[in-house]
């Protein structure tokens, strides 16, 4: 079976499904170059609309694939940093996706997989998920990761838990940042479809500058300089076909061209190794 699957339904919400169940999900070199260049297919694809990320079987993902780590711990410094390269691409390749992205979390989520969901716009997470940075315990670091995880929960909660490398609740993990919804495993996957058709009432157009606009004022001081990059932004978008078109259909009392409802799934794919 290929260690990644990609399904996308007639509404462009694409979920990829990382499908090594019998590692729990972790991942190895070839996962992560098969990650990375199927967002990079995603990010280019017009019809999709959003990317949501799962695991296959009883966990999220367990991070780093014990046999990669072994490998990689008789591997030359050159070829570790190739390596390491290459996670670093991944994550960044999702953190800064064009598109809505959400990770959708039951079972645990360890090591790089805590990574996945940092990167991701919206994580949801059914109340029995667990959450680790387990790397200390491997005499390593969650170094590639670690930008990510402490702008989600900050400096003094991912020192927590990168020194006691701790297993934490979906409960604790929300009141971190690290997931906005701990929700029942009965409720979960309603909660997900809620979230994905509130995404697709919005314009995509708007979505992606609402993404690049957050990350360019999250750590900014509110100044003159802010205050006119902020006017001249909306100044464009209010002018824009978008901005446009989204007036028009709330005057006109109708649903706007991009607005799409339900989330029936129509297209199957297989994203192979």
């Amino acid at each position: 079976m290929p260690d990644l699957l990609l399904s996308t339904d007639r509404h462009g919400v694409a979920t990829l499904t990382l499908n090594r169940p019998e590692r729990h999900n972790a991942f190895d070199d070839g996962l992560v170059a098969l990650m990375s260049a199927t967002l990079r297919r995603l990010a280019e694809n017009e019809r999709v609309r959003i990317v949501a990320i799962q695991g296959a079987g009883r966990s999220f993902s367990a991070g780093g694939d014990i046999e990669w780590l072994r490998r990689m711990a008789g591997a030359s410094f050159e070829e570790n940093l190739r390596d390491a390269r290459a996670l670093a691409e991944m994550m960044q390749l999702l953190d800064n996706f064009p598109k809505p992205t959400i990770a959708f979390v039951h079972g645990a989520a360890y090591g790089g997989g805590v990574g996945l969901v940092a990167c991701c716009d919206i994580a949801i997470a059914t109340e029995h998920a667990t959450f680790s940075l387990s790397e200390a315990r491997l005499g390593i670091i969650p170094a590639v990761i670690g930008p990510f995880v402490i702008r989600a929960i900050g400096p003094r909660q991912a020192r927590r838990l990168m020194l006691t490398a701790e297993i934490v609740s979906a409960a604790a993990a929300r009141e971190m940042g690290l997931v906005h919804e701990a929700v029942p495993e009965g409720e979960a996957k309603e909660r997900l479809a809620r979230t994905t058709e509130a995404m697709l009432r919005c314009a995509p157009g708007a979505q992606k500058e609402a993404k690049a606009f957050v990350a360019r004022c999250g750590e900014r001081t509110i100044d003159d300089s802010i205050g006119e990059e902020s006017a001249r932004i909306l100044a464009t978008l209010r002018g824009s076909s978008e901005g446009r078109e989204g007036l028009s259909a709330f005057l006109e009392k109708r649903a706007p061209k991009w607005a799409s409802g339900g989330s029936e799934a129509n297209v199957s794919q297989t994203a192979d190794r």
